[in-house]
């Protein structure tokens, strides 16, 4: 009976442990997959919002360690704060919600100053190190108690100063700690020791030479005791003419001034207000002849598509399978210089995620000019416009001679190409009244004003448009000399 009995005991209790088993590894394995989880949707974000929520986050620490070390917060997170706050740092523990708060702003300011914020950290350490250290030996506190340490340096000074007492005693100990903390502010400040008198000659004529500028800056604004006048009244335009005195002084200055006039031939110059220049014409003899449309070359047949265009396909699709994103490339629009790549996405996938990709796609297809639509006008999917790597010659004859041109015969019509879906692009200019072209070198500035030109010359004729030129370099536009529209 009793082995029955034990070996009944050892089956339940195998069977609870079992349970118990089984159930860690549940919520082991529950924990580990939100874990992942988060740190997957952490990866994905931008790094902006990566720095902007570590930010936030030095701001949240601050503000409860405000409250636990300087307000003695009665909670529960107020007393753990202020017991590990003032513990570890003991009275230097009163500065730790400022240098938070400072390390926060200094994200939020300057986000890309990654090194200067490394060097920061580093010689904040070294001056938290030595200070913590200092008020240690100030405070005279050599036992490990809780007041003891929250009297003195904490935890932290403790663990400095004591070393370097038992090794060389307390009169030693002390100029150490401030020579190690005048190192971490020069490595704050970023300063040299060579350039530490240099730094404050500087700053000390900045400072004097203020001063003279506010003091000349009041004087020149001294309150005097000028009496009170009566605030003067603005004249309207039909009022009375000045009093007489002002006239007889008027009158008086103009007649010793021009006692014996001199006879001078007066200087006319025309007035161009409100005239309009006259336009010359041409001869009613001569009859112009607009230029034929096939003077202009054709150019070659747009492609549907190339080899350059599946190799960015596969680079997107691998792009998407490395972030385990639920999407794939349903086709693209190929135009003459960059081509728009559609992209639809699951059902549980957010089009935020394929926008955070930006960088990682520039990276895969290696172009820096990578622009996302989300989403295309008109559809239900995601556009990635990527530059062509074998670009496209558009024809000038092929714009001025398409149907979009021939359907408006205003003379200042002019060519501008093709856009991303391959339709020609013309404008009015007249609709323009100012125009600004710019690019970068090699964008095709030139080009866009020789088409502009052509395209006037050949559907206007002199009588209709006449065209300024100005060319400082004498460079670009000397092809033009001679026509008749100048």
């Amino acid at each position: 009976m009793a082995k029955r009995k034990k070996a009944k005991s050892a089956g339940v209790g195998s069977a609870i442990g079992r349970g118990l088993s089984a159930i860690w590894k549940f919520f082991a394995r529950s924990l580990g997959g939100a874990v992942r989880f988060l740190a997957r949707g952490a990866r994905d974000l931008d790094p902006a919002h990566q720095r902007d929520g570590i930010a936030f986050l030095l701001l949240i620490l601050a503000l409860t360690a405000t409250a636990g070390t300087w307000f003695r917060a009665d909670n529960f997170v107020g007393r753990a704060l202020y017991s590990f706050v003032y513990g570890a740092f003991g009275r230097i523990g009163f500065f730790i919600p400022l240098v938070l708060i400072y390390f926060a702003f200094r994200l939020f300011r300057l986000p890309d100053e990654k090194a200067a914020t490394g060097r920061i950290i580093v010689g904040t350490l070294t001056i938290f190190l030595s200070t913590t250290g200092i008020a240690h030996l100030l405070n005279g506190s050599t036992g490990t108690g809780a007041t003891a340490m929250r009297h003195g340096g904490g935890w932290i000074g403790y663990a400095v100063s004591t070393p370097l007492v038992a090794l060389m005693t307390s009169l030693l100990t002390y100029p150490v700690l401030i020579i190690i903390l005048i190192f971490g502010v020069l490595v704050v400040t970023a300063t040299p020791v060579s350039e530490v008198f240099t730094r404050i000659t500087n700053t000390s004529k900045w400072l004097w030479s203020k001063r003279p500028e506010r003091t000349e800056r009041d004087d020149d604004f001294e309150i005097t005791d000028t009496p009170p006048f009566e605030t003067p009244v603005v004249a309207a335009w039909n009022e009375p003419e000045p009093d007489e005195e002002e006239e007889e002084l008027d009158e008086a200055s103009f007649d010793e001034e021009f006692t014996v006039p001199v006879p001078i031939t007066p200087i006319i110059t025309p007035s161009t207000e409100g005239k309009r220049p006259e336009q010359l014409l041409l001869s009613p003899d001569s009859n112009y002849e607009l230029p034929p449309q096939d003077l202009l070359r054709t150019g070659p047949a747009a492609k549907a598509k190339s080899k350059a265009n599946e190799v960015v396909v596969a680079a997107l699709t691998e792009v998407f399978a490395q972030f385990e994103i639920d999407a794939q490339v349903t086709g693209f629009m190929r135009g003459p210089t960059v081509t728009r790549y559609e992209v639809e996405l699951g059902n549980a996938v957010k089009v935020e995620r394929i926008t955070a990709l930006a960088k990682n796609i520039s990276y895969a297809v290696a172009s820096g000019d990578v622009r996302i639509l989300s989403p295309i006008p008109g559809k239900s999917a995601v556009g990635i416009e990527i530059p062509n790597a074998d670009r496209e010659i558009v024809a000038l004859g092929d714009v001025m001679r398409s149907s979009v041109a021939g359907q408006d015969h205003h003379p200042m019509l002019v060519a501008l190409g093709k856009d991303v879906e391959g339709n020609f692009v013309c404008a009015n200019l007249a609709k323009m009244p100012h125009l600004l072209v710019a690019g970068a070198t090699g964008a095709g500035k030139s080009s866009m004003i020789n088409a502009m030109i052509t395209s006037i010359l050949m559907r206007a004729t002199p009588d209709d448009v006449r065209l300024v030129l100005i060319d400082p370099k004498r460079v670009e536009l000397t092809a033009y000399e001679g026509i008749p529209h100048l």
